[in-house]
This record gives C-alpha cells, structure tokens and sequence, in this order.
C-alpha cells in the first residue's frame, strides 16, 4: 500500500480497524519537549467529560479504544505514539483529534515536525502529514472521523499558542488553574469585543445558542487556517426561491442554511448581522437578520415543513413557503442569477463599508443566462465583493463551475462547489470548503488595490 502524503484539508479512506499515530520530530537543533495526545470528542465536536483526553498523565482511555504509548528515542528523532482501536470507540464518538504539545517553548524550535498514520495489523504508513510551526505550543495535526459505517482521516495543522490547556478547554476539558492574586481594584474592567459574547445571543434559545457558539467556533477555526485570523467582513446571503427549490424548503435544508450562515455573519460582522436576499425571476432584498431575532426571522421569511405555520401556508397559498413574505409575491418561478448580482453590487456601491463584502449564493442549478452572469461578475471583480457559490444538488450551474478557470479579471473573485446533500455535510466540511479562497483573494485584492493594503 502506498503511502498518502498530505496537506492540509486532505482526507483518505482509513480500512484498518486498529492504527496508530507517530509524532515525530528532530533533535539535533534542540529546542523543547514535545508530547503526543488525543481528544474523543462527540458529533458536537465536544468531550463527554475530562476522561476523553489521553495524554501522558491519563495514557488510557476507560473504553481501551485509544492509548498514549509514550515515546522512543531514535537517536536524531524522537517519536511519541498514540494507537487507535476504531473498533472499540463508542458510538457516541464521532471523531478522535491527534494532538501535539510543547514542554518549555514553541514548535518553531523544533524541526521535521511530522505526524504518519500506520495500521497497527500491517504495519504499513497510510499517510504522512508535515506540520509548519512558528509560534504554536500545541496543534491539532490531523483527526479520525466517522462517515456513516466507515471512518476517514483528515489533515488538519491547526496551531495553537496556549499549548495543550487551551486546546484542550476549547474542547470542553476542565483545566485547573492556579488562582489569581486579587485585583487592587473593585471594579470590574469591561471584557474586550473578543471576550464579549455579541448583543442579542444571549436571548436565543439554549440549543440554538451552543449551536451557534460551536459553528463561530468553527468558523474562526477555518479561518485561522486559511490565514486570515480575525477578518471581518459585511455578509451577505443570497437564497434561490425559484420553483426548484420548493422541496429544499419543505425539508427545512434552506432554514438550516439560514442558520448555519448566520454563524458566519456573527463571526465577520461587527453587529453580528446578515443581509439576505432572495431570487427567482426577479429578486430583492429581505429584512436584515438580527441574531436575537433568528428563531423569529426564520419563522417568518424561511418556513418548513417541520411546523405548522409551514402548514398553514401550504393550505392556504397552495406552495411550499415560498410566497410567505409580502415581497416574494411577484419574484416569479425561474432564475435569473444576474438580477440579483446586479442589485447586490449596486448595494455596495450605494452603501460603502470600511470593510469588504462576502456574498454566500446558495442555488439549486439550472443557470442558464450564461453570458449575462460572467458579465456581472467580470465588472464585479474591480469591487471588493468576494462571490462564493454553493450548489444544493448536482444540477447544471453553468459558467459558475467555470469561473475559476476564466482569465482577464484583476483578481478571481469567485469560488463554487456543489453538494448532494448539504444537510449530511459536517459544520467543519461545510466551512472550510465555504471559506477556503475568501483569505487569498483578501491578499490578491489588497495587491490590487481593490480593498486598502
């Protein structure tokens, strides 16, 4: 079996049912200790509780399914390991994290900082994955992940710089801490906007709430990966409501989309708000979304078959929702991407920001204004509006597939992919695959001079 070198976001296929994880790294330019760990973590990307970190000071796991095997010395390297029985997890396991840590100073000193995936049964190398650090006292270097009855491995190379502690709280596992000396002072400074939990999210619904706090989570993840920590961005959320889409709405796939993006929105914008309009033969613009109005906002403008205000309006309008605003009345059946291109660009234009522009596009295909669509999005690209598409289905989008390949444009301004189910994709698949070209056409633009350097 051939071994699969990996980068970043790359997965395989994982057979083997028991494999194991070597971190290895030089030791001939000195620099600090590192150690090996692993996170059982649950479908929220979560521990159950503080047993689900095997590390060198809790080496087993209580279900036997992961242990820390410690560390070998080869002479000019140094391996720490950590063995996987994927036979043995629980069912509510839904991914393994392999972890590394630095003792006394940051992987930067380190060099060939590498992490392979063997199985245990052959001893063949399934993947090897090189970890570039500088500042980072831990990293999550790649993860096991159940896809239905099989199980994947992803590369990650997600660096942190509060070594396994941090890590480790971001997950869920309690860290104790020594106590801080009082203050001399009483009052208590106002937390800092990267410590304060945006206006409004505290009145959302409790589920929806850790839902959201996960999926920003997930976002600022993606984000630093792609290298743009800490963007900020106006959002804004196309929605296809041609006649197509009528069952992605009954099914609650569009009302979850809303919800899903709204987390990007809250992670970009300032005030945590997203602007959406809506398509079909004509478009235009809905009322704002408000975090502390979502459970409402989707209520109104989104509904699905999963309630029965969705009901109702079925009996009432003979149609899936999709006439439920006052708005909507009159957008038609078909689609006409370029109108609403058009009336988001000139949105920009009338309404300038410091910031740049994301636009989410979620459409169900059937493109067909070919030549009017690359005309809008040629011109676009002068304007500091990134365009990212997203196909529900694998239907024909048209030149929105073959942007990516179209010369004579400053700087490539879009990005597509396409799904068959996107309710089955993970948060994380979701957001990486959605954020993946924003950070690089953020740098291209600025070399432009399309947004301020």
């Amino acid at each position: 079996m051939t071994s699969t070198f990996m980068v970043p976001g790359a997965n395989i296929q994982v057979a083997a049912s028991v494999v194991r994880t070597e971190l290895t790294w030089k030791t001939a330019e000195g620099g600090p200790d590192a150690d090996a760990s692993a996170l059982l973590l649950t479908e929220e990307r979560r521990v159950r509780d503080d047993s689900d970190l095997v590390f060198y000071n809790q080496p087993r796991h209580a279900s036997g399914a992961v242990r820390h095997l410690g560390k070998r010395d080869g002479g000019d390297a140094v391996t720490d390991t950590v063995e996987v029985d994927l036979t043995a997890l629980e069912p509510d396991v839904a991914r393994v994290s392999l972890c590394a840590s630095a003792d006394g100073g940051t992987f930067g000193e380190r060099s060939g900082l590498r992490m392979r995936l063997l199985d245990v049964q052959t001893g063949a190398e399934l993947a090897h994955f090189d970890m570039a650090a500088t500042t980072e006292t831990a990293f999550i270097g790649g993860e096991l992940y159940r896809r239905g009855e099989e199980w994947k491995f992803r590369a990650v190379g997600q660096g942190y710089a509060s070594g396994l502690a941090g890590l480790a709280t971001d997950f869920g596992i309690s860290v104790a801490e020594e106590p801080e000396p009082e203050p001399a002072v009483t009052s208590k400074p106002a937390p800092t906007p990267s410590q304060a939990q945006p206006q409004g999210e505290k009145s959302l619904p409790a589920d929806m709430r850790k839902r959201l706090d996960l999926r920003k989570q997930q976002v600022a993840v993606c984000l630093t990966k792609h290298g743009a920590q800490g963007a900020r961005a106006r959002v804004v959320l196309v929605l296809d409501a041609s006649g197509s889409m009528t069952a992605l709405y009954h099914e609650g796939v569009v009302a979850d989309v809303v919800e899903r993006m709204a987390a990007v929105a809250a992670q970009l914008e300032d005030d945590g708000t997203l602007q959406v309009w809506a398509f079909a033969t004509e478009s235009t613009p809905l009322p704002d979304l408000l975090i502390s109005e979502l459970p409402d906002w989707l209520e109104t403008h989104v509904p699905s078959g999963r309630g029965p205000r969705f009901e109702r309006l079925v009996k009432r309008r003979g149609f899936f929702g999709r006439k439920v605003h006052e708005e909507l009345q009159d957008i038609g059946w078909a689609n006409d991407e370029q109108k609403v291109i058009a009336q988001v660009r000139a949105h920009v234009r009338e309404n300038p920001a410091a910031v740049p522009t994301l636009v989410l596009f979620f459409s169900d295909g059937g493109v067909y204004n070919n030549g009017e669509i690359e005309r809008e999005l040629r011109e676009a690209a002068k304007e500091p509006i990134f365009w990212q598409f997203v196909g529900l289905g694998r239907s024909d989008y048209g030149v929105l597939e073959r942007f990516d390949t179209l010369t004579g444009r400053p700087v490539d301004n879009t990005g597509f992919f396409a799904v068959d189910d996107i309710a089955q994709l993970s948060d994380e698949e979701l957001y990486d695959r959605l954020l993946s070209q924003f950070p690089s056409w953020l740098t291209a633009a600025r070399a432009a001079g399309i947004l301020p350097a």
